[in-house]
């Protein structure tokens, strides 16, 4: 059975399928529809969808809600990114499980609202102060948004973090035929709560790369949160020894655990010396052309990174090998293409195929730039 559905709706599906039983957020286009299917759906299975006064709000309240137990979701667009910012780094600091998408538009500022771009790469990872690692997935097709939503879920619960997914107005806009058993699936993320303890510490940990267990307000253990440098009990502090270990603890519990967070799919050609590396939408038009290519003899291989941050290193160097011409097809000025350069021997090209005009990449433009058409 095929049903057709909008990535707005299959990411509201997946998230509710994963247990999401709170949501809050603020109209900001091409988010809306995302928030207007929470709103209607959440209600009917005892869960709590707000619209918010603005994106500051709503960053609050999904913060609030999950220190309650609750499992939560928001989204917005670039802009409500900069609002977020702020709360952000509260959720990393306490250690808040919750599930941030960006539906990315053209910026800068208000840009265009109801254009595609994917100009919030960097901006997701370095946005908050501090430059603590989060997590970044990037699905590109719908099947993929429903998925990579529900594995978004999974990774907030077992790291205790804030998960991204960056999306894009013609991956939440566009409507399409998709098995419905692919989007159907659910998925409720294991959680262990502490038990009853009278010396319980909410912020406890055996070692560093570890996620300590967690304890809801409101629920059998005395809990204390704070955006400041605290220690295992939740008490700011000043001590370097105590702050160091806590700093070390959030950088180590997603840094440490890299190889298992990296998502990505490599479709590579023997004797290859092209590859093509993309996420989000762009990946579409990037598969076609290989395709092509290959259906006219010509050897390429490809590379759809679908964990941008933290970046997936082992996977990336995996496809680089034996490879002298990588290109990065991204609708931005090349933001992902300086990780790749990161990488890259000194005898590899990197070349960035790129558009910021609004308009998507498209398959001949792949073709001519890498010369296999």
């Amino acid at each position: 059975m095929r049903e057709f559905i909008d990535g707005s709706e299959v990411v509201a599906r997946a998230s509710i399928n994963s247990g999401c039983n709170f949501f809050s957020g603020y109209p900001i286009t091409p988010a809306t529809g995302i928030l207007l299917h929470m709103l209607k759906e959440l209600p009917k299975i005892g869960g709590i969808a707000i619209q918010a006064e603005d994106e500051i709000s709503a960053m609050g309240f999904c913060i609030g809600a999950a220190l309650s137990g609750a499992r939560v979701m928001t989204a917005t667009s670039g802009p409500g990114i900069s609002l977020y910012s702020e709360s952000i780094g509260a959720a990393i600091m306490c250690e808040v499980p919750m599930v941030i998408v960006d539906c990315q538009r053209m910026g800068p500022a208000t840009g265009g609202a109801t254009t595609v771009a994917q100009g919030d790469v960097q901006f997701l990872r370095w946005g908050t102060s501090g430059g603590y690692p989060v997590i970044v997935l990037a699905p590109s097709s719908l099947e993929e948004c429903y998925a990579i939503t529900q594995h978004a879920f999974e990774l907030a619960e077992k790291f205790r973090s804030p998960v991204f997914l960056a999306l894009d107005k013609d991956l939440v806009y566009t409507s399409s035929t998709v098995d419905t058993i692919e989007i159907s699936r659910k998925i409720m993320p294991d959680r262990s709560y502490a038990i009853f303890n009278e010396k319980y510490l909410p912020f406890a940990v055996e070692n560093s790369q570890d996620t300590p267990v967690f304890s809801p307000y409101g629920g059998a253990n005395r809990v204390r949160m704070t955006a400041s440098s605290h220690n295992e009990a939740g008490f700011l502090v000043k001590d370097p020894k105590t702050v160091n270990k806590l700093n070390d603890h959030l950088f180590n519990k997603i840094n440490q655990h890299v190889d298992q967070i990296s998502m990505g799919k490599a479709d590579l050609q023997p004797g290859s010396k092209i590859l093509l590396i993309s996420y989000g939408t762009p990946s579409q038009a990037m598969l076609e052309a290989v395709n092509y290519a290959r259906a006219h003899r010509k050897q390429v291989s490809s590379l759809v990174v679908q964990s941008i941050w933290p970046v997936p290193e082992k996977l990336i160097l995996a496809c680089l090998e034996g490879i002298q011409q990588a290109y990065v097809i991204e609708l931005n000025h090349g933001q992902y293409l300086r990780e790749i350069e990161k990488l890259a021997k000194q005898d590899l090209q990197v070349i960035g195929i790129n558009r910021v005009d609004g308009e998507l990449i498209t398959t001949k433009e792949i073709l001519e730039k890498t010369g296999l058409l």
